[in-house]
């Protein structure tokens, strides 16, 4: 059985097995009849529910998020932090096909931004900055040269004191060179949470709701056989 860890939600001991209850806002935002069919056709593949329960997103916060492409987390997390929150959306202008602003337009808890990959600028502390599946294109250089100890420096300094650092991607194998991140789309978790931890970050909780054990870590997550399916972690860190 699969097992979130969630440090201030509800625990119940069922079988020795550790099971957290999901907050009713992250129930609502995921029920939520006005999200689009393209989004809650693949909530049996993302669990919306239990990564948003687990990254401790609450009604009131401040997110910002990278890369929210079409909006799939967005509309959620504008839903849960309310009018009292705000949600900031940083894109890279070279993926932008125009899908991020459709997710924003009418919502006045959500900005969006645009510039090179891995560059932000926030008009305020957040409480968390959100990352889901695209941690790992910070490591390809075509999408634009980053330096990933600065960035993840920038993500510290624009976060709060006990602010949270919510990281979900693709698993790949240990030793998985910058080459292979390009080529596969995954980096090692052990590598994200070395990277994480050196700007000063403390690792909080590891989630496996999106484990799957069955997933070839050598094969693309573009690979017909094992999209949708790939096995994923996810991160929680926060800033002392």
């Amino acid at each position: 059985m699969k097992k979130i860890l969630l440090g201030a939600a509800l625990v119940l001991a069922l079988g020795g097995v550790a099971i957290a209850a999901t907050p009713d806002y992250v129930t609502k935002a995921v029920s939520d009849t006005a999200r689009p069919k393209t989004d809650t056709d693949r909530d049996a593949i993302r669990l919306p529910g239990e990564t948003i329960a687990f990254a401790g997103v609450k009604p009131g916060m401040k997110v910002a998020e990278l890369a929210p492409g079409g909006g799939y987390f967005t509309r959620m997390l504008s839903d849960i932090v309310g009018p009292k929150g705000h949600v900031y959306g940083i894109e890279n202008t070279k993926w932008n096909d125009g899908s991020d602003a459709k997710a924003a337009a009418g919502r006045a808890n959500v900005t969006m931004q645009y510039g090179q990959f891995g560059a932000f600028n926030l008009p305020e502390k957040v409480d968390l900055f959100w990352i889901t599946q695209n941690y790992h294109d910070l490591h390809i250089a075509k999408y634009n040269p980053v330096a990933i100890a600065v960035f993840n420096k920038s993500v510290f300094d624009a976060l709060k004191p006990g602010g949270i650092y919510f990281i979900v991607d693709h698993q790949a194998n240990p030793g998985t060179t910058e080459a292979d991140i390009e080529k596969l789309h995954r980096i090692e978790k052990a590598q994200v949470i070395r990277e994480v931890e050196a700007a000063g970050f403390k690792l909080a909780g590891e989630g496996d709701a999106l484990h799957h054990a069955g997933d070839d870590h050598t094969k693309s997550i573009f690979d017909k056989s094992i999209q949708g399916q790939t096995d994923q972690y996810m991160l929680k860190f926060v800033k002392p």
